[in-house]
């Protein structure tokens, strides 16, 4: 379902997960740096940003997934993505359930590569690409995350991938590793009040919680046109929590 009017004029890009959270904020802030956001999410967001397009799907079917980025790229050309949909199901190993971790892994990893292979021949075709994968800090271990950790690590092992195969087409990809970022997806693994949660947060060395906001101004770095020379990396946007492996989201 279409839920805005096409605008030829914008440089397109296509955000999974991005009704809300961190999804959202890269929205708008690249909405605010003159691109038009495609918007492929479960849930409609509470209202639409200037010029945004969203489609009510799930981004782990494959087929309504290709028929409708085949239908997108009838209408405008969409060379740019951010991969940010996902979920957390906490839980330590023995807990870890068989139909939870291909819940995770299905949306966490799956999807992100179904959509990337789904617009790579118009990346390839305009010799043109920008991807970003919305990755964690807990790809570097953490405690009751078997799932997400694995997925995430996941997207960071296949970011460094696609970089080396797709460098000479000029199609940049890059990841991003929130830290504790106040989320939605974040207080559902870390209630708020819970004792670790307050371990979280005391541990942070810049002695705050990140905000949307600050996945936001990485993700419009590495889209930008200007950022051809970075690829294959990762970004760790966690207050300094990698430096000293604090415990993480």
């Amino acid at each position: 379902m279409i839920e805005s009017i096409v605008s030829v004029n914008k440089k397109n890009v296509l955000i999974t997960g991005a009704g809300r959270g961190i999804g959202r904020a890269i929205a708008t802030r690249l909405t605010h740096d003159g691109y038009r956001v495609i918007n492929l999410d479960k849930s409609a967001p509470p209202s639409l940003l200037d010029g945004e397009e969203f489609h009510c799907i799930d981004v782990t079917d494959s087929k309504a997934l290709s028929q409708l980025i085949q239908e997108i790229a009838s209408r405008v050309e969409v060379v740019r993505l951010v991969n940010n949909a996902g979920m957390i199901k906490p839980g330590a190993l023995e807990d870890v359930t068989e139909k939870d971790f291909d819940a995770v892994y299905a949306l966490n990893l799956k999807a992100p590569m179904l959509v990337a292979q789904c617009l790579l021949p118009y990346m390839r075709k305009a010799n043109f690409g920008r991807i970003v994968n919305i990755a964690s800090r807990a790809a570097l271990g953490k405690e009751e995350r078997t799932s997400y950790a694995a997925t995430k690590a996941g997207i960071i092992g296949m970011t460094r991938t696609w970089a080396l195969e797709l460098a000479q087409f000029g199609i940049t990809v890059n990841a991003i590793g929130p830290g504790p970022i106040a989320t939605e997806l974040f207080t559902s693994g870390n209630p708020p009040g819970a004792p670790k949660t307050i371990k979280i947060i005391e541990s942070i060395p810049v002695k705050r919680m990140g905000q949307p906001e600050d996945i936001a101004h990485a993700a419009a770095y590495l889209m930008d046109d200007r950022a051809g020379f970075v690829t294959g990396q990762t970004l760790y946007v966690c207050g300094g929590m990698t430096v000293g492996l604090s415990n993480a989201s």
